[in-house]
């Protein structure tokens, strides 16, 4: 005999299911001006609330209210709008191209296209960036060239990277974008690594990495977290709580009954919860943590609570596990419309120049297309040459790759 019942284990549900709306009462929202900001100096104890919380700047109205109200001027403001349409242009065209076969495969960020471009804006030149394979944003802001973009995509002869990624997955040290890798949550740590090695040079740059929910459940990032709270590592830790890690729900990954945010302050880190949709609220935590790291007062961790409007990449169907108008219901909105009527409000944007400035950049966008395609794609059955197995990868090439290269013919 015994008082117990039998244990059981708790398997997270997603809850929204195709064919029912998905209830979004788990995601705690709070008014836009409620939040509270605190000093970048502030103890990593004391932004407990911030971490369940949500900061936001944009009201119902389109309004900027309450402390995190960014000091941005009308250029700046108009800047992120072209830079979020372009995005999202660029995204849509290629994506596109993927179902035309001209490449095998693309990766969108629809829907969180204000977290990578506010972001990018709030840094410096010189500051790196670890990024996941859905913040092509950053190199965007930064006027990485859009025609090598698309050549990485395309795998052509004029890829800056030779065939040798997965397309999406872009690197380019000039604009300060860290190769992407295919194994998740590995540029958590090595973002951590430079932010220290910065510290240790004495240099004034600092890092930024990022991860999605579902990879906080790799190991990695608990020892990044590990690290930067220890050595006080110059470092911005983004975690993009998209609700969707492929086809399993953030609750998975422990998003559920806390946040994400939390785990920051439980590891002694100063940690926000963020309107990721709110272009004014991403702007204002970056420059927040990125003043912070700067000052020498330590890593910051952001949840940016967003939203994957699309499948996860070209080889998702998000209808099998997810309604299909989910994102039209996500209470967080959209963060292109959101900033226009903002612009809107302000009287500084229209709905006419809106529509403008989307042929601009779409005819931009197409320009780079044509130009990267002129140098090959998968429908042209384009294929590297074979030499190419043997550059790059030794300073002198040994003696027995030598004969092998030289049996090749090439």
């Amino acid at each position: 005999m015994t008082d117990y019942a039998p244990l059981r284990l708790h398997v997270p549900e997603p809850t929204g299911r195709p064919g029912c709306k998905t209830d979004f009462s788990y995601l705690h929202l709070s008014p836009a001006g409620e939040v509270r900001k605190p000093d970048i100096d502030v103890e990593p104890a004391q932004t407990t609330d911030l971490a369940f919380s949500l900061v936001r700047v944009l009201d119902e109205d389109g309004n900027a209210v309450g402390p995190w109200a960014p000091d941005l001027s009308h250029e700046q403001l108009l800047r992120g709008m072209r830079l979020m349409l372009k995005t999202r242009i660029f995204d849509a065209r290629m994506l596109t191209a993927q179902r035309q076969k001209k490449m095998s495969f693309y990766m969108q960020c629809l829907g969180e296209e204000a977290i990578a471009t506010a972001h990018t804006m709030a840094l410096r030149d010189g500051d790196m960036t670890f990024p996941t394979y859905r913040q092509q944003g950053i190199l965007i802001t930064r006027d990485y060239p859009l025609k090598d973009m698309i050549c990485q995509l395309l795998s052509n002869e004029q890829d800056p990277l030779k065939g040798r990624q997965l397309p999406i997955m872009y690197s380019s040290r000039e604009k300060g974008f860290f190769s992407i890798s295919g194994n998740l949550a590995t540029q958590f740590i090595q973002a951590v690594g430079w932010g220290m090695a910065s510290a240790i040079k004495g240099d004034t740059k600092i890092s930024s990495a990022w991860i999605g929910d579902g990879a906080t459940a790799e190991s990695d990032f608990h020892t990044a977290l590990t690290f930067a709270h220890v050595y006080r590592a110059p470092v911005i830790l983004n975690v993009v709580n998209n609700q969707w890690a492929i086809s399993t729900f953030q609750a998975i990954a422990g998003g559920e009954g806390t946040t994400f945010a939390n785990r920051g302050v439980g590891c002694g880190i100063a940690s926000l919860r963020v309107d990721g949709n709110d272009f004014l609220a991403v702007y204002a935590a970056s420059q927040w943590a990125a003043e912070r790291a700067r000052r020498g007062h330590g890593p910051s961790l952001i949840e940016w609570v967003t939203y994957r409007a699309g499948p996860h990449s070209t080889s998702d169907d998000p209808s099998k596990y997810r309604p299909a108008d989910d994102w039209t219901n996500f209470p967080l909105g959209d963060p292109i419309a959101r900033l226009k009527q903002h612009l809107i409000g302000l009287g500084i944007w229209s709905e006419e120049q809106q529509e403008a400035l989307k042929k601009e950049l779409e005819a931009e966008v197409i320009a780079a297309q044509k130009e990267a395609e002129r140098h090959g794609s998968l429908v042209d059955g384009h294929v590297f040459s074979a030499a190419n197995l043997f550059d790059d990868v030794y300073k002198d090439l040994p003696e027995h790759l030598r004969r092998q290269r030289q049996e090749l013919g090439v």
